[in-house]
């Protein structure tokens, strides 16, 4: 028998073969048997070839059939159908795509089909079920996991025709598990595009000018485009109010409405769905009973029963702004997740598009409530200015009628453009107050007013109670208000009875001065309140024009009676103002110049070089000079001779250099004290040069003063222009820097400020605020040089020299610092600091009979409390006074001796006694030494450097003198810088005892001295 032919895919060819015999072999043996000799063996072969091709025919057309199948259901009931007709028996189909395992007919699965199709999946394709004698065979399976298997009754032997067939059917399974997927996908494409227009419709309609009605019924449309949405609605919440408005509902079956404007509060709510879809912000989907367990407690019934329910929040970032709510009352297919998730997306679309809508009627609400606010404010502003106009008019009126009349009649006619004023009068208060006048009245019945004695009227009753009063005779409370104040006698008719009555008193201030109305006699004409406000406005600026009217006349007398007497006053101003300008021009004149010599001070001076300094700044070839001079010896003559001697002194200088200048070219100034300067053009430092020597040369004739000559002499700093000054200042600085290096020269000289004094002025003001960080940071410390006995190097006390612990500089000796210190004003501090520790190591340097000597400078003594304060210092260390010594210059005495004397004794009285520090180097004056009562004179060291014993005159006599003075005085002597035994020994000779130099000890610090000790 034929074997029945079967389809093998090879590459992309399909090969029709009969099993177990080749096709090309079956025809040579074709050929042998045709020509070995059998007719009836090669019929046979014909016979079977053209069997074998119908069959493959058929086979070919029913795979095509299955080409065409639209999905994979219907691919397996084709194929079963195929699979049946090729023998096999209990065709089953089963199928899996994502997590779904589905079969084609689940009558013809039998149990344990499905777990023999996943063995088969797990056994490399095939697999036999031995206790149901069922095989399996998988037909295709994808990357994907998705698959295709068969199931059919039969064991292993069926393994190899079922594995053929399977292999035919995989490139078709696989091409409609594709088309599937295409198809899928092309359907999520257009449910895409779906949407995407959708949400494009919604956002047109959230700016389009469609209405918030139609535009949720159009999102009611949207929605049901995409899920079943016969039964819709929204909620919008409201967290503040904690309530949801219905602003949408549409329900097919519950008969329940609600106000799309109306907040419903959540307690109506509560535990019902939409309450627990806001409560707890996640979407509720399903039958009721399914719900009940995906809230977390218990569930309200409200409204009719759904079958299916689908609700989702509306959220905006973790805010519930509302929700969405679907929902059936018939047998349909469920909502799903995918329903969840369309609605939570386009949820927040809609809810862009609600409140863009929502906010767009709200504006155009307020917009039209503020247009009807705006028109009605427009027409109250128009009125406004309609009366303000008014008022403009009857204050021009007041200024420009001729007289009282024309000013009533026009006051008339701009009333009856605002009100009934055909019956019109104005009534006066006489000056007395006692009389009634009507100066203008008009009545349409021809009825006039005169002057009459004040009664109980209508007028004279709104002006006793100084207010508008309004009557209204058609109003029967007016009526019977009217009558009780008859009958109370504080009302009493008089003249013709109108219907209606406005009158409003004329204020002036507090005072009433009469009374405007209007009243009117034809019945339904009247008045109204905004009638009573405006004659009330009116009135205010009548009264203004009347009283500018009579005032008129009193202001013409008063205006001549003014010029009368600002004729007078004028006359009077005139001469005062030329008093004053004299006195502003002297007044100028001492601010600018100096009071004692007239000359220009310092401010004249500091305004003219501001302005030479522009002018150089305007034209560089534009020079000049300041010359600063200082008077030499005049602390002297002013010291010795007195105040009065030393200003006469001044102002005879003052008119010597005067005529040292040129004219209107060159200026002097005093700039205070002793000290000149003039400022003067120069070509170059020649001419600064020749008018500095012409100064000097004008002090070498004495001065007379009161019958005495006076000798002085001047020293004169040079400053040149030059670009780099920018201020006055700098100008005057650098002049005083060449006036002291011409003073320390050797007085009577003139120094031109150069590079190296800018140099040096650079160097002080290093100095200078070297010391003021030195100072904040306590870097100086005191050196101790012991005072001995002569006769055996004894240590009888210490001398406490300062030094300065300069961070970069190293360890500084007073003559680097001190002259900066002075200049700067810092002296005082830095003595002070050096008191301090002094005081704190005075425990550790002395023994009990030793003593330190401090240095005190001039400066301390013009501080009235420096006793008090340094008794206080010497206490709060723990110092014996006994141990506390000062040192003064000769030259700290000349200052004020009267307090400096009450100071020394002060501290005398107190145990701290007082030396005279370089004595025979200054005044040297012998009353000092009595008059102070000092203790100690210390002999300066220029006279120790050359004593010599053999000569008679010279430091030797200086030093024997100055001995033989103070043993007459029973004062201590201690000579200074003594450095050789020679020194020494002379020093015994003449009878000194005590010392201190290099000799026996160069001064040291406090560790120095105790490590030394030992």
């Amino acid at each position: 028998m034929v074997d029945r032919p079967t389809l093998k895919k090879t590459g992309a060819v399909t090969d029709i073969t009969v099993r177990g015999r080749p096709g090309p072999r079956a025809g040579n043996r074709a050929s042998r048997t045709a020509e070995g000799g059998s007719v009836e063996e090669a019929a046979i072969l014909m016979r079977s070839a053209e069997a074998m091709t119908v069959e493959a025919r058929a086979i070919g057309r029913s795979l095509g059939d299955l080409l065409g199948v639209r999905d994979i259901a219907t691919f397996a009931a084709r194929v079963t159908e195929y699979l049946t007709e090729a023998g096999f028996h209990n065709v089953a189909i089963a199928w899996r795509m994502g997590e779904t395992i589905s079969v084609h007919d689940p009558a013809a699965i039998l149990e344990g089909d499905i777990n023999t199709t996943l063995q088969a999946r797990e056994n490399g394709g095939w697999y036999v079920n031995a206790a149901t004698g069922r095989a399996a065979a998988c037909i295709d399976v994808l990357e994907t996991g998705d698959g295709i298997g068969v199931v059919v009754d039969g064991g292993p032997s069926l393994r190899g025709h079922l594995r053929e067939q399977c292999d035919l059917l995989a490139p078709i399974a696989r091409a409609v598990f594709e088309k599937m997927r295409l198809t899928d996908s092309l359907r999520q494409l257009e449910r895409s595009e779906q949407l995407q227009s959708a949400l494009f419709h919604i956002a047109d309609m959230a700016s389009s000018e469609m209405d918030l009605g139609d535009m949720l019924r159009e999102l009611h449309v949207i929605v049901g485009r995409f899920m079943y949405a016969e039964n819709f609605y929204i909620a919008l919440y409201d967290d503040q109010k904690d309530a949801l408005r219905f602003i949408y509902l549409v329900d097919t079956e519950d008969t329940l409405t609600r106000d799309p404007n109306e907040f419903l509060p959540m307690s109506v709510l509560e535990r019902g769905l939409t309450w627990y879809v806001i409560r707890e912000k996640h979407p509720l989907m399903g039958s009721l009973p399914q719900m009940r367990t995906q809230v977390s407690g218990p569930m309200r019934d409200i409204g009719a029963d759904c079958y299916d329910w689908l609700g989702v929040p509306i959220l905006l970032s973790d805010r519930v702004r509302g929700v969405l709510v679907v929902q059936s009352y018939i047998e349909r297919p469920r909502y799903t997740l995918a329903d969840q998730a369309l609605l939570t997306y386009v949820g927040s679309h809609i809810l862009t598009a609600l409140d863009r809508k929502l906010a767009q009627e709200e504006l155009e609400r307020r917009v039209e409530e503020r247009t009807q606010e705006l028109t009605l404010e427009v027409q109250e502003r128009q009125r406004s200015v309609r009366i303000q106009e008014t008022l403009y008019r009857i204050a021009e009126l007041s200024h420009t009628a001729t007289n009282l009349d024309e000013f009533y009649a026009a006051v008339h006619r701009i009333v009856g453009e605002f009100l009934d004023a055909r019956n019109f009068y104005i009534a006066l208060l006489s000056d007395d107050g006692e009389m009634l006048q009507f100066p203008y009245y008009v009545d349409q019945s021809g009825a006039t007013a005169s002057t009459r004695r004040l009664g109980r009227g209508i007028s004279e009753y709104a002006m006793r109670f100084g207010k508008p009063l309004l009557l209204d005779m058609s109003d029967p409370d007016t009526l019977a208000r009217i009558r009780d104040l008859q009958q109370r006698g504080e009302l009493s008719p008089i003249g013709k009875e109108s219907v209606a009555w406005l009158g409003v008193p004329l204020l002036l201030g507090d005072r009433v001065m009469g009374l405007l109305a209007v009243q009117s006699y034809t019945p339904g004409v009247g008045y109204t309140d905004r009638d009573r406000e405006l004659l009330t406005f009116i009135s205010y600026q009548i009264a203004n024009g009347l009283e500018r009217q009579r005032a008129a006349a009193e202001l013409k007398n008063a205006y001549a009676d003014l010029e009368r007497r600002v004729a007078e006053r004028t006359v009077e101003l005139s001469e005062q103002i030329e008093v004053r300008e004299q006195i502003e021009q002297r007044l100028k004149h001492e601010v600018l110049h100096d009071s004692l010599t007239g000359l220009p001070n310092r401010a004249y001076l500091r305004d003219q070089l501001v302005r030479a300094l522009a002018h150089r700044e305007r034209d560089p070839s534009y020079r000049f000079a300041v010359l600063f001079m200082d008077l030499d010896r005049f602390k002297v003559i002013n010291d010795s001779v007195g105040h009065l001697v030393g200003d006469a002194l001044l102002k005879e200088v003052a008119r010597r250099f005067s005529r040292c200048v040129r004219g209107g070219r060159d200026m002097v100034a005093r700039l205070g004290g002793d000290e000149f300067a003039i400022l003067m053009d120069v070509e170059g430092a020649d001419s600064a040069m020749r008018m500095g020597q012409r100064v000097i040369d004008a002090l070498r004739e004495p001065v007379r003063v009161e019958g005495k000559e006076l000798f002085t002499g001047a020293s004169v700093g040079i400053t040149l222009s030059s670009p780099h000054y920018a201020s006055p200042e700098d100008l005057l600085r650098d002049a005083d820097i060449a006036m002291y290096r011409a003073k320390s020269g050797g007085r009577h000289r003139i120094e031109l400020f150069d590079e190296q004094l800018h140099e040096q002025a650079l160097h002080l003001l290093e100095v200078e605020s070297d010391l003021r960080r030195a100072v904040t940071r306590r870097e100086f410390e005191p050196y101790f040089q012991p005072i001995v006995r002569l006769i055996d190097g004894g240590v009888v006390g210490y001398e406490a020299l300062m030094r300065w612990n300069h961070p970069e500089r190293g360890v500084l000796a007073p003559a680097a610092f001190l002259h900066v210190a002075d200049a700067s004003g810092s002296m005082e501090v830095l003595d002070w600091q050096m008191f301090e520790s002094t005081l704190d190591m005075a425990s550790r340097l002395l023994a009990p009979d030793q003593y330190v000597n401090l240095n005190f400078s001039p400066r301390h003594f013009r501080s009235l409390d420096l006793d008090e304060r340094f008794l206080r210092l010497i206490a709060s260390k723990g110092v014996n006074p006994a141990q506390v010594r000062i040192e003064v210059t000769e030259g700290a005495l000349l200052e004020n001796p009267e307090q400096i004397g009450q100071v020394f004794n002060r501290l005398r009285d107190n145990g701290v006694l007082i030396a005279l520090d370089d004595f025979g180097t200054g005044y040297s004056s012998l009353s000092y030494l009595h008059r102070f009562k000092l203790h100690t004179v210390k002999i300066d060291r220029s006279f120790i450097s050359d004593l010599q014993l053999e000569e008679e005159g010279g430091s030797t006599a200086v030093v024997r003198a100055i001995l033989a003075l103070s043993r007459a005085q029973r004062l201590e002597v201690v000579a200074e810088g003594i450095e050789t035994e020679l020194q020494r020994g002379a020093l015994l000779e003449l009878g000194c005892e005590l010392g201190q130099g290099y000799l026996f000890a160069k001064p040291a610090s406090l560790g120095t001295i105790l490590a030394a000790r030992g």
